[in-house]
């Protein structure tokens, strides 16, 4: 098989790590004003160069920050585009699920008011620190889709008087997301991930329906959601290798949406424009292997078998076998392994301890070596 020497790699993993308990008390000090933004931005540092030491020890050949400068995985990136803006008075809820019944994720809204736009570069100083620290691995920053923004709100969250027409919302959008890939680019960033969890929610007919009855055209969303990012990707350079995530929900071990990938498949495998897919796929919720028919020659997926929401170590001969199941769809050199979402999308991090984590790290990268040389 062939040795892959660009990302996606054969051990991989999605990007959000568990943060250690100091880095949590920081962010509560610096809320409460006890501490100035130097001194959290000093215990960020150290924390971060602990994770990246951890990654590359482990034996991965991508490395991120563990996203510990976040609190979420997508709303700290989406409220510092131009043009959006935090409704404090006002929450965003999600209603997770998990085995012992549904928990709720809060947030403050956004709404979208101004023109889109991108007046500087997000996340250059946290994608300069990383590349600072790593030593044996590719450094990779993880931002969400563009999609992200339009599906948590609708067109309710859009001003119609400043977007009267969502396709000049879309145009805007795409061209404030094409600057920020080129800007990463020309910072040195090979490696680059948008996070899309709207492109699996989709599979789900609750979903759908709920998308409906805000009055979105939920049959045909996934494929104005392709045509965003791929437009959002345009003129990229050929240094920079494009993956997408997407899963189901990831919120202290819960999640959202149920189903297989297969209303999205044929399209998102052919027409997204991207190097690799990160899918989730350790569970029933995720469905068969059977959607990965539709992966062109030329496209890589990134086999989420590995779940972050549980601390039980997976079986390595389990992993083989479910690798196996998937090479009858897809040729086993198109195929990577990784966890199937992040351990912490969010500050609170799913229901596992900091040993268990970098077993699972660790199991990931023995696996695909024993299974792709």
């Amino acid at each position: 098989m062939t040795p892959r020497v660009a990302p996606p790699f054969r051990a991989d993993h999605v990007g959000s790590l568990l943060r250690p308990q100091r880095l949590l008390d920081a962010r509560d000090e610096h809320a409460a004003g006890r501490i100035d933004a130097a001194e959290l931005r000093k215990i960020e540092d150290e924390a971060i160069t602990e994770v990246v030491a951890m990654q590359e020890e482990v034996g991965l050949s991508s490395a991120t920050d563990g996203e510990f400068r976040r609190s979420s995985w997508h709303m700290d990136f989406l409220y510092q585009l131009d043009g959006v803006d935090k409704v404090e008075d006002a929450n965003l809820k999600v209603q997770f699920h998990n085995t012992d019944g549904d928990i709720e994720f809060v947030t403050p809204d956004l709404r979208v008011d101004g023109r889109i736009g991108l007046s500087k570069t997000i996340f250059a100083d946290a994608f300069t620190a990383l590349a600072e620290r790593v030593k044996t691995t590719t450094p990779k920053l993880t931002i969400p889709s563009p999609g992200m923004l339009h599906y948590r709100g609708g067109r309710a969250a859009i001003d119609e008087t400043v977007y009267p027409d969502l396709a000049e919302f879309r145009a805007d959008l795409a061209a404030a997301y094409r600057a920020e890939v080129r800007a990463l680019a020309d910072l040195g960033c090979h490696y680059l991930q948008l996070d899309d969890t709207s492109l699996a929610y989709l599979n789900d007919p609750k979903q759908r329906a709920q998308l409906t009855a805000r009055g979105d055209d939920a049959e045909h969303a996934h494929l104005q959601t392709i045509e965003l990012i791929n437009d959002s990707l345009r003129g990229r350079p050929d240094t920079l290798s494009v993956t997408t995530h997407m899963c189901r929900g990831n919120f202290r071990s819960s999640w959202v949406a149920e189903g297989g990938y297969d209303f999205v498949a044929e399209a998102l495998f052919n027409e997204l424009d991207v190097n690799g897919f990160f899918l989730e796929f350790d569970d029933e919720r995720s469905g068969t292997f059977a959607p990965l028919r539709f992966v062109p020659k030329g496209k890589v997926v990134v086999l989420g078998l590995v779940t972050t929401k549980r601390g039980e170590l997976e079986s390595k001969d389990d992993l083989k076998r479910r690798i196996e199941e998937a090479s009858k769809y897809v040729d086993i050199d198109q195929l990577c392994l990784s966890p199937q979402c992040g351990f912490a999308s969010t500050k609170d991090g799913n229901a596992l301890t900091y040993e268990q984590e970098v077993a699972k790290l660790r199991l990931v990268v023995e696996t695909a070596a024993e299974v792709w040389g």
